[in-house]
């Protein structure tokens, strides 16, 4: 294609590499202080997190009329397991009337101390508004309250628990997720590749070409923030700094090969970059639109931090893509081939690929390419079989962290000596002149321990229920949707149920709504551009079915290290989904990678000889892209979340059983054996292919003219 040949030579140009490198030089100085901003752009506050149409999110806007928005329940809990002493509801009580002076606390709003039953543990229970903070202020509130029990407790234990503890922890968790992953991320894609290149200087081109590529992904998303209303949360922030420098470094690694390549059929490096971007451009494109695509898809979710992700991410990988097509290339044809010292590539010299290990593996596979894709289809069926294991029905409180935070902890204290629900209630809210109805009917509920009286303003009824269950479990869930559908019979009250327990169960119900609904969209997607892109129909099917086996694979075997090694209570709801739009969207890349180099090399002679020098030529690089991708995504598991733990596990062993096996063995022993069929109905589908004994008799001549 023309436009394609004039584009490479933009950056590949002798003269206009500078062009290219000025005009990054000039985005980095627009960019830098606008991507310092997106820290401050995130919402991490409930709604920022919910189902855009959940009944609990309805209920947090009526909410409104009756406590402010960023009001979060402390629930602080004492404990001396020999008994309490005299003293120590002394101090309880101290301590309750110093509460009432924090910062968002109201005088009158501090419920407590009340002793346990058993008289070994103390409760006190207040709200705090965080105003404008929101879920932001929540650690330094918790800090403050600890330093109010601690102080002078003579040996007495004390926790800061409830939504607020909880909330705290989460912060802590995410608040060093943007430095931590950061640093880790570029640390492990350093080493990677150092070892790949085997060069001192070389990684610099990709690392910078990446760093700025983030900078810019991170202006551009702030820009959309402040003007086009995306949301921005923690998560989302952690994962793009992953994701951009995983997939950008994937990228590079296919250029700077490709160029390795080319420069030894050059002898000048301005038109070795040139023919190098014409070539693994279009690859390149291609798989970079199918992650943006496939991320964007994430935009029909319902919950809100879901929807919001797949925008953030397809832009982080947009710039990525850009960055590394133009940035990366004017910057290695800026330096000479001594760039790639001490493997200088000289203008004539073998190119060592084709004669190294995923050489001799194509050619291993070559004699019986069908024994060992149908042997690799079964062992991947057999890895699968962990899914029935896989418990993705959500996870509570303390199974959310690694570790033990105060918040589980007190949790745990709470629930021994005190009724289970305390402190975060069920919200019913409806219509005023049904008060005294909604109450009866919601008091009446099984698994409801007490209700409030009703509280009427702005035409609305407001009432608070304890539940008798831990409010995180499946048996509070049940509970609320006994609540629902006891407050929903009422005429006219136009009830709605919420909090955090019917909050939880929205966002679980909403999570498999959008697993449903998104991962057959996605693979429809990746179909079509497979399809598009190798002007086939064969080659898309058996790629899609391929990457639907590695993903089922890599989960089932993650749900077996789950239970049985890490001893995780479960997963996340969302995981799944998650799980499935990092490891489809970004091992098609390898797909592309590899198909596109077979259909080249099957136009140069036939079918089978282009998958065995495809194998050769890609197996190297596609292997070292694998290693960058999993050992980015493994750097979540440094932060003490179980769902990204479980995500960074997942991702970085599907990574490396897609490129070490899936799409370098198995796809290789389908495009042996099915040679030009695969190709059905190009016109590659009529050039004859050689017979597997002629490529076995082939390879026994070359070694003996060795």
């Amino acid at each position: 294609m023309s436009w394609l040949r004039k584009a490479a030579e933009i950056p590949a140009g002798s003269w206009t590499k500078w062009v290219v490198v000025g005009f990054w030089v000039a985005v980095l100085l627009i960019a830098y202080p606008l991507a310092g901003k997106l820290k401050g752009a995130e919402k991490n506050d409930t709604k920022a997190w919910l189902p855009v149409h959940a009944e609990s999110t309805r209920v947090l806007d009526v909410q409104a009329h009756f406590q402010p928005p960023n009001v979060y329940t402390a629930i602080v809990v004492y404990q001396r397991a020999s008994g309490l002493t005299a003293a120590d509801l002394a101090k309880a009580a101290a301590d309750a009337r110093r509460f009432a002076h924090l910062p968002g606390v109201s005088h009158g709003q501090v419920a407590g101390p009340v002793p346990s039953r058993d008289g070994k543990a103390i409760e006190t229970i207040f709200p705090v508004n965080l105003g404008t903070l929101g879920w932001g202020g929540t650690a330094a509130t918790t800090d403050a309250i600890t330093a109010i029990t601690r102080s002078h407790a003579n040996g007495m234990a004390s926790y800061v628990t409830g939504p607020l503890g909880g909330a705290a922890d989460g912060n802590k968790t995410f608040g060093g997720i943007d430095t931590t992953l950061l640093y880790a991320t570029v640390a492990v894609v350093v080493v990677i590749l150092l070892f790949t290149y085997r060069s001192p200087v070389l990684w610099l081109l990709p690392v910078t070409s990446a760093v700025v590529a983030l900078i810019s992904a991170e202006a551009v998303i702030y820009l959309l923030t402040k003007y086009a209303g995306l949301t921005v949360n923690a998560m989302s922030v952690g994962i793009l700094y992953v994701l951009v420098f995983g997939a950008s470094t994937d990228y590079a690694l296919l250029i700077v090969a490709r160029y390795r390549e080319e420069l030894r059929r050059h002898d000048r490096r301005h038109p070795a970059m040139a023919e190098a971007l014409r070539r693994a451009g279009p690859a390149i494109i291609a798989s970079g639109s199918t992650v943006i695509v496939a991320l964007l898809t994430l935009s029909m979710a319902e919950v809100n931090s879901t929807k919001s992700l797949g925008p953030v991410l397809a832009v982080g990988v947009a710039v990525g893509m850009f960055s590394m097509l133009t940035l990366l290339p004017a910057l290695l044809v800026t330096f000479p081939r001594g760039i790639f010292w001490p493997y200088r590539p000289g203008f004539g010299s073998a190119e060592p690929t084709y004669r190294g290990p995923w050489a001799r593996i194509g050619w291993l596979i070559a004699p019986r390419p069908r024994r060992v894709w149908v042997s690799g289809a079964l062992v991947l069926g057999v890895l699968a079989l962990g899914l029935t294991g896989m418990k993705a029905s959500g996870l509570t409180n303390a199974q959310s962290f690694r570790g033990h935070p105060e918040s589980v902890v007190g949790a745990a204290v709470l629930a021994r000596h005190f009724p289970a629900g305390a402190g975060q209630p069920v919200i019913v809210i409806g219509n005023r002149d049904a008060a005294i109805a909604l109450r009866s009917a919601f008091a009446a509920t099984p698994g409801i321990a007490s209700v409030t009286l009703p509280v009427t303003r702005a035409g609305y009824a407001y009432l608070e229920g304890t539940l008798t269950a831990p409010p995180d479990s499946q048996v509070a869930y049940a509970t609320v949707d006994r609540v629902r559908s006891a407050v929903h019979a009422i005429p006219r009250a136009h009830a709605q149920v919420g909090g955090g327990t019917a909050i939880n169960l929205d966002v679980e119900r909403a999570d498999a709504h959008d697993r449903n609904l998104v991962i057959p969209f996605i693979l429809a997607v990746v179909f079509v551009i497979l399809a598009l892109l190798l002007r086939a129909l064969v080659a898309p099917l058996i790629l899609v079915a391929t990457v639907v086996l590695s993903f089922a694979a890599a989960l089932g075997v993650s749900a077996f290290f789950f239970s049985h090694v890490f001893g995780f209570g479960g997963a996340d709801a969302a995981f799944p989904l998650y799980a499935f739009v990092f490891l489809v969207a970004l091992g098609i890349d390898y797909n592309i990678f590899l198909m596109t180099r077979v259909r080249e090399e099957a136009v140069k002679r036939d079918a089978r000889h282009g998958a065995l020098t495809a194998l050769a030529a890609t197996g190297g690089v596609i292997t070292s892209a694998g290693f960058v991708l999993a050992a980015t995504f493994a750097v979540l598991a440094t932060l003490p979340s179980t769902t990204l733990t479980e995500i960074g596990f997942t991702v970085a062993f599907g990574i490396l059983l897609d490129t070490l096996f899936v799409r370098s063995v198995l796809v290789t022993a389908l495009n042996l054996d099915l040679g030009h069929r695969m190709w059905w109905p190009a016109k590659l589908t009529h050039k004859p292919d050689p017979a597997l004994p002629e490529l076995s008799s082939e390879r026994a001549a070359s070694l003996a003219a060795r």
